[in-house]
């Protein structure tokens, strides 16, 4: 059984362990100290408020030793402040762990206010059609050569992956279906 370690340190880790706890190939790990992150396989960082989020890792002591585990293989997926926190480069802003090659604008399509649901299909997740949600989400602006893009919503990169690592600017927790959580699982 896979250890799937979901960052609980701010966010929506709660909602990632729940549907975590509905799949059967797997055991849900909070992950909230270095000790912790070292007992996982992979590794989810939730939606949230990334700069509280990227804070928490420093002062817990998670920050340089997620870099490391990232850049030795360690399956990271990061949804929505998740992704920011992936991005090397961020539009009018500082990148954080800045382990991806991709450039991500925050808040992209807008505020609390301008948060939004939708349905469609996203070929690489599998045939059904899923539920999106967007939370004040990021949207990626490019993608450097190592990283690829996976899915688009509206002409916009709502998806991306770079080798091990794979960034979502929607809420699959938040969701009914488990499409996008088995390709994470097969990375």
């Amino acid at each position: 059984m896979e250890r799937v370690g979901v960052l609980a340190l701010q966010g929506s880790f709660a909602e990632h362990l729940a549907r975590l706890a509905q799949l059967s190939d797997v055991l849900p790990v909070s992950v909230k100290t270095a000790s912790d992150l070292e007992q996982v396989d992979r590794l989810i960082l939730p939606g949230g408020e990334s700069t509280a989020i990227s804070k928490l890792l420093h002062s817990t002591g998670l920050f340089e030793r997620l870099q490391q585990k990232a850049a030795e293989g360690l399956p990271v997926w990061g949804t929505c402040a998740g992704l920011i926190l992936l991005a090397k480069n961020i539009v009018g802003g500082q990148p954080h762990l800045g382990v991806m090659d991709i450039t991500v604008r925050r808040n992209a399509y807008g505020g609390q206010l301008d948060s939004f649901s939708c349905r469609q299909t996203l070929p690489v997740f599998g045939a059904e059609e899923l539920p999106l949600v967007f939370i004040r989400a990021p949207w990626i602006e490019s993608v450097g050569t190592r990283a690829e893009i996976l899915a688009e919503h509206a002409g916009r990169i709502i998806a991306a992956r770079e080798g091990k690592l794979l960034a979502t600017s929607f809420h699959p927790e938040l969701a009914d279906s488990d499409a996008v959580y088995r390709y994470f699982l097969q990375i």
